[in-house]
């Protein structure tokens, strides 16, 4: 275990990232489905496209089609046809001829170049063209969208809504992807109770699940959620059986802290191998992970900022490996901050911050105010994190800073 520099003993969080990274292997299974029932499930092929988009050169306009070298002697062509979509003119557009077309008709043989209709006077079969235009005005090329054989979709690729209408574009009825993993969530703790209870003295209501649920929902896991499990070492050792028999990934919230007095370590450290981590980052220093008999585990903390941000920096980082997706793309920017931010040498600080722009038209963040681990509004609040680095000291306002945005989990 490597040491921080100005915090003996704590693991930096580059350091626990990569080495969870270096255990974690994707799932291999895969499974053929519609497109239609296919979103946001991971790709496990290739797609090139069979055909080119468009597949022939067709008008961006209503309006003539022509030869521009028609032009060269004469202003007025003689209509002789039209060209509908899905309905394209058959016969050959002459020398002194044009063809009426619609937006997304094929373009006639010998036609080069279309003319906007307001941009005509017509008179019968006679057709004024009544400004200059040049070759290929308003055409769409064949392949202009997408050429035959090109790469659209690589193996990875998390099947977006668009990503669907693209496969459906190319005549691609049904892809390859990588089955769904299946999650569990575990939260443990006498004190812990469900919303819509009463409250006793001493009692909190549960949270982190339903975090961590939606979370994963986004994700496109299947999530198994075993509730909230007493502190009994009986009770949770059955469910962590359970889970590890049922799930890819077991993910729990609480008991993860050096010195707890509870049974969730004990049962881990019977039924696998996890290693608990005092990770240089705040907020969410404790953390485990390891393998059970068929799952991996994550293990957070128990104070909801600090299960949320571990969960979103690490374990889905994690998970998104296992499920072969490609890595999450996450959005940086260094910008001023307007706000005094208290900190620290010794750990990585996720600070939860508010990101907008001044009357200058700059991009400035201010923090969203009191950072503890318990303040899960300070996140509500927030749309990005002010990421310091370990060694960073107080900072003053006006100093620039590294923000990164939030995505689509939070």
């Amino acid at each position: 275990m490597s040491d921080c520099c100005s915090a003996p003993g704590l693991l930096p969080f580059e350091h626990a990232l990569a080495n969870m990274l270096a255990q974690v292997s994707p799932v291999t299974e895969t499974l053929t489905l519609a497109i239609d029932q296919a979103l946001y499930y991971v790709l496990a092929q290739d797609i090139a496209s069979p055909l080119n988009v468009p597949p022939h050169d067709n008008s961006a306009m209503d309006g003539y089609a022509f030869a521009i070298d028609s032009l060269v002697a004469n202003k007025t062509l003689t209509l002789v046809g039209r060209s509908m979509a899905g309905a394209p003119f058959q016969g050959v557009c002459q020398a002194g001829e044009c063809i009426r077309i619609m937006t997304g008709a094929k373009m006639p043989d010998c036609c080069d170049s279309v003319e906007m209709q307001e941009n005509v006077s017509v008179d019968g079969e006679q057709v004024t063209f009544l400004q200059e235009k040049s070759f290929g005005s308003h055409v769409r090329s064949a392949g202009e969208d997408i050429q035959l054989a090109q790469q659209v979709l690589q193996s990875g690729q998390k099947l977006t809504a668009v990503d669907i209408g693209v496969l459906a574009s190319l005549g691609v009825a049904e892809v390859k992807v990588y089955r769904k993993l299946k999650v569990a969530l575990i939260a443990t703790g006498d004190e812990l109770k469900s919303p819509g209870q009463v409250l006793r003295v001493g009692d909190i209501y549960e949270s982190n699940s339903f975090v961590l649920a939606a979370m994963l929902q986004k994700l496109h896991v299947d999530v198994i959620d075993f509730g909230i499990i007493e502190d009994d070492f009986e009770a949770i050792k059955v469910a962590f059986i359970s889970a590890d028999e049922q799930a890819d990934a077991v993910i729990s919230s609480g008991g993860v802290s050096v010195g707890d007095a509870d049974y969730t370590k004990t049962v881990l450290d019977e039924l696998g191998e996890i290693a608990f981590w005092k990770i240089a980052m705040k907020p969410g220093k404790p953390f485990a992970f390891g393998k059970l008999a068929n799952s991996l585990f994550f293990g957070l903390p128990g104070n909801p900022v600090s299960a949320l941000v571990t969960f979103h920096q690490l374990a889905l980082v994690a998970l998104t490996k296992m499920q072969n997706g490609q890595p999450l793309k996450r959005t940086h920017l260094t910008v001023k901050c307007i706000t005094d931010l208290r900190k620290s040498p010794g750990r990585m600080d996720f600070q939860r911050g508010i990101l907008t722009i001044n009357s200058e038209g700059e991009n400035v963040v201010s923090s969203t105010g009191a950072q503890g681990s318990g303040i899960l509004s300070s996140l509500a609040k927030a749309n990005c994190y002010i990421i310091l680095p370990s060694e960073q000291g107080k900072v003053p306002a006006g100093e620039m800073v590294n923000v990164q945005l939030f995505d689509e989990f939070l």
